[in-house]
């Protein structure tokens, strides 16, 4: 008979064996030790309840190079940004395709009456100038002039020109 595990023998175990080996295999169960590995560990030191804790070396060990965190960041950006400009395009397209003869009158109907009354104004101020001003010639003695202009080309493009004007 095994002295560790006697149910392991081919008889029956007496009451008292029967007893003992139940009493083995719950004690087993409850053993407070936690089964250790060789790919883990737990610091069972006790945390500060309050204070400052001292720091924990952190190393650092990346995998990626930081150039190709600062491209893969900038591309996240570059995406939002072009999604936004989607979008952009998406709306102005949804308004083109939501023309109607009312909307088309409500946008530009306050820009002609605007502009209406610039030319309106403007021709106002014309007038008023030109009632103003009154243009009186005096000539005192003979008037001569004569001027003579000639101008000579030699285009690139459309070949030559000879132009001569008597005033």
């Amino acid at each position: 008979m095994s002295t560790e595990n006697p149910a392991a023998d081919s008889r029956p175990l007496s009451e008292s064996e029967a007893e003992a080996e139940a009493r083995r295999i719950i004690e087993g169960l409850w053993r407070s030790e936690p089964a250790t590995t060789s790919t883990s560990y737990v610091d069972r030191t006790p945390v500060p309840a309050y204070g400052a804790t001292p720091p924990v070396p952190q190393p650092d060990h990346r995998i990626v190079p930081p150039w190709a965190a600062g491209v893969a960041v900038a591309s996240i950006g570059v995406g939002a940004g072009i999604t936004g400009v989607g979008c952009g395009v998406w709306l102005v397209c949804q308004g083109f395709a939501a023309v109607t003869l009312t909307s088309v009158l409500f946008v530009t109907l306050p820009i002609a009456a605007v502009a209406a009354a610039v030319v309106a104004v403007g021709s106002v101020v014309r007038s008023v100038k030109a009632a103003n001003v009154t243009t009186h010639h005096h000539y005192s003695g003979p008037v001569q002039q004569e001027h003579t202009t000639q101008v000579t080309n030699h285009g690139k493009w459309f070949g030559r020109s000879n132009t001569t004007v008597n005033h």
